[in-house]
């Protein structure tokens, strides 16, 4: 029970340190008058990542690095079945065309590269993540320079300019909290593993998992209840290349990162991969350029399935 506890008071400490950090973000990045595109692109980007950044470096660094990656593997599962499947089933959404030019092309070539990396000797190294924070930065660099008006403002209510010790006091409270909360948040998981008898692997890719994609739930939510169409497979496709190169990048340039529990190499990564390929054709089949109930269902379906396989 009280492992129970810390996980869900880590979790809302996370979410509400993240909300914070963002908030002081973006009115940092208009004080110093940094353009929109660049605010949206990198400091949210970073901002709505850091709950998935923050409990893998601090997993990695306390000896639990199938926590560490059990949690991005599984929050990239769950971004596109749980997130995108629930979404989809509230209201169907419209793909702009960037999906299939870039979203979709290098999320695949993210993930693929993180396998490769990590499938034949069972180790992130330090200049593997080096590779992978520089594929991020050449893609971001090619954003900016080709692809602006694939960007678009998702949450303009953020953009509140803001006096400057506010700024400081969000940057301290969300990143205190957000220090705090993956504290508990790994304190519970590592205690409910050993309770239960399952591995750190397990718990990583379900409850952490789960866990640090509430943000992007809410706000997918939040979207379609306020009937705004700006909500875009693109939001959850940048948060799984985050997940995957800047994440999993900077935790293993900090500390490498080993598999402990085989069915990471053996199952998770092919089940990550299989429903990042699948988001394809489900996009143009059978309507051009957009997902629907039918799609939600399907996306759902793959989610409960996984979760259901990797517990038994």
């Amino acid at each position: 029970m009280g492992n129970l506890l810390f996980i869900v008071i880590g979790l809302v400490l996370l979410i509400v340190g993240g909300n914070w950090l963002l908030k002081a973000a973006v009115a940092l990045s208009l004080k110093l008058s940094i353009p929109k595109i660049v605010i949206g692109m990198t400091v949210v980007s970073f901002a709505t990542s850091a709950p998935e950044l923050i409990v893998s470096i601090k997993a990695a660094l306390d000896g639990f690095p199938d926590l560490a990656l059990g949690n991005v593997v599984g929050s990239n599962i769950a971004n596109l079945g749980l997130v995108l499947g629930i979404t989809v089933l509230m209201g169907s959404i419209d793909v702009r065309k960037s999906f299939y030019t870039t979203d979709w092309p290098v999320m695949m070539v993210a993930s693929l590269l993180f396998v490769g990396f990590v499938y034949f000797d069972g180790v992130l190294q330090q200049y593997e993540g080096i590779v992978m924070v520089v594929f991020l930065f050449l893609f971001l660099v090619y954003l900016l320079r080709f692809q602006k008006t694939a960007v678009v403002d998702e949450m303009p209510d953020d953009d509140v300019p803001l006096p400057l010790y506010k700024i400081a006091l969000f940057l301290g409270i969300g990143g205190t909290a957000l220090w705090g909360g993956s504290e508990l948040l790994i304190d519970g998981a590592v205690g409910m593993a050993s309770t239960f008898g399952v591995s750190d692997r397990i718990i990583g890719i379900t409850i952490v998992s789960v866990g640090t994609s509430i943000p992007e739930l809410a706000a997918s939510i939040i979207a379609v209840l306020k009937k705004e169409k700006a909500i875009s497979l693109g939001n959850l496709i940048g948060s799984n290349i985050f997940n995957l190169l800047a994440v999993l990048g900077i935790t293993s340039i900090i500390t490498p990162i080993s598999v402990m529990d085989q069915g990471l190499l053996s199952n998770d990564i092919f089940w990550m991969l299989g429903i990042s390929f699948i988001i394809l054709p489900l996009v143009f089949i059978p309507k051009g350029l957009r997902l629907g109930w039918r799609d939600g269902i399907i996306l759902l379906l793959f989610y409960i399935t996984f979760v259901y396989l990797t517990i038994k």
